[in-house]
């Protein structure tokens, strides 16, 4: 599932990044739209028989690889930790960018452009919009000058965020999911063209990737490599998870007795008769491991109609993936609550991904587009979702804003409780590293 980057606006408790958050009296903060790294479910440990979608005019299927923070996070070599980095940078300018062009276009007021949060380690000026480089690259926001102390800007200027038609501001608050959706799209469409898709091109049979020294299969003549095509004469015509199982049961139910089993070698198919062991709980086993008999290609589109299809494709399945972790999420929250990821998570697995498969950053940047768009869409203060549903409510009252008071105490709630859950999760994924485990 999704890592929650907030849009969010003006509240007595603003990030670390707001100027506001200095001075000994309160005032009415800088409305503003920033970006902190959370990520429900969004990592998650690879299983063995990762969710497959078919591909019908070439009888493959496609695998859609799931992602979500794991314990004993390692961060390996600088390269893929800045290649994940770097994705994380690219995502977060996106975001930032839809809000910040969705405002300028309409010639609304925009003071601030952050990447990263706290002090300042580089900035420059343009056209009286101050761009920066913070310390804590954890996020972003841009900062708007409507309720600024220091603006000289009057407070009834039409083009300030705060006066504009209730269309104009939803336009600029949701502009930064609709960026990361369509960047979701183009990441995947430029993958198709160049890279390809990894797909799995599904075969009859269940294969055997691994036979156990002196078990009952090795005793018996099943090697490595070997197809099971059939057992006790049922065929395994349906290439597939449901296979394996059918081995694997018919194996426990027939401990010491003679199981018949096809197997393919290379070019030749015939039989071997293998005998299960009896476990201790008095189930059969025959020592190997067994799983789909597929191989992996890749697909890359041939022309430009080709390209949009598999592109399609590949972002309906993608969001589908999202949106099923997020269902599962709330579902079953007390199970998946303790695999919310943090930046540090999000960036270790990214770097895991970035060594064993460059290409697979494609993919891991495009779900975490997703995951950004799908998750700031609800309406959860310091989301882009809570301030859409805060504009829902003005314009269920016939446009008369709820009281700024109100209004505060919901938006501080909710950036009051991301920065804690950030700040969690970032020393609990920090403490999963591996070498940071070695040394405790």
């Amino acid at each position: 599932m999704p890592f929650s980057f907030s849009a969010s606006s003006s509240s007595p408790l603003p990030p670390a990044s707001s100027p506001s958050c200095r001075s000994s009296t309160p005032k009415r903060p800088r409305t503003h739209f920033s970006y902190p790294l959370l990520s429900p479910n969004l990592l998650s440990k690879k299983n063995n028989h990762p969710f497959l979608r078919t591909y019908p005019h070439r009888r493959r299927q496609r695998d859609f690889p799931s992602c979500a923070a794991v314990p004993g996070l390692d961060f390996g070599n600088l390269d893929s930790v800045l290649e994940a980095a770097g994705v994380l940078t690219a995502i977060i300018i996106v975001h930032e960018s839809g809000h910040f062009l969705a405002a300028t276009l309409q010639g609304i007021h925009v003071s601030k452009f952050a990447v990263g949060f706290g002090p300042i380690l580089a900035k420059f000026n343009s056209n009286n919009v101050e761009y920066s480089l913070r310390a804590f690259p954890l996020g972003g926001f841009v900062g708007f000058p409507d309720n600024d102390p220091e603006s000289d800007i009057p407070a009834d200027d039409e083009n300030l965020l705060k006066n504009r038609p209730i269309l104009d501001r939803v336009l600029v608050i949701s502009a930064g999911v609709i960026a990361n959706i369509i960047f979701a799209y183009a990441i995947i469409l430029v993958q198709v063209c160049s890279v390809g898709l990894p797909v799995q091109e599904a075969f009859p049979g269940v294969l055997v990737p691994e036979v156990r020294p002196f078990s009952a299969a090795s005793r018996d003549g099943l090697l490595s490599g070997d197809v099971i095509l059939s057992i006790n004469g049922a065929e395994m015509l349906k290439p597939g998870v449901n296979s394996v199982s059918e081995v694997v049961e018919v194996i426990k139910l027939n401990p010491k007795r003679d199981v018949v089993l096809k197997v393919g070698r290379g070019q030749q198919d015939f039989e071997i008769k293998v005998t299960p062991d009896e476990s201790s709980d008095g189930t059969g086993r025959i020592g190997v491991q067994l799983s789909p008999n597929f191989k992996i290609d890749k697909i890359v589109a041939r022309n430009i109609m080709e390209a949009f299809s598999f592109a399609g494709r590949e972002f309906v399945g993608l969001t589908y993936n999202v949106l099923d972790s997020l269902r599962q999420t709330v579902m079953n929250f007390s199970q998946t609550a303790s695999k919310v990821s943090g930046p540090v998570a999000i960036i270790a697995v990214g770097a895991e991904v970035a060594r064993s498969n460059v290409d697979g950053l494609y993919q891991f940047a495009a779900l975490l587009n997703l995951n950004l768009a799908v998750i700031n869409l609800l309406p959860l203060p310091a989301l882009d979702g809570g301030s859409l549903a805060l504009i829902a409510v003005e314009a269920a009252r016939g446009g008369r804003k709820l009281p700024l008071e109100v209004e505060q105490r919901i938006m501080s709630s909710g950036i009051t409780l991301v920065l804690l859950l950030g700040m969690f999760l970032i020393v609990r994924d920090t403490l999963n590293l591996d070498f940071i485990r070695e040394m405790l």
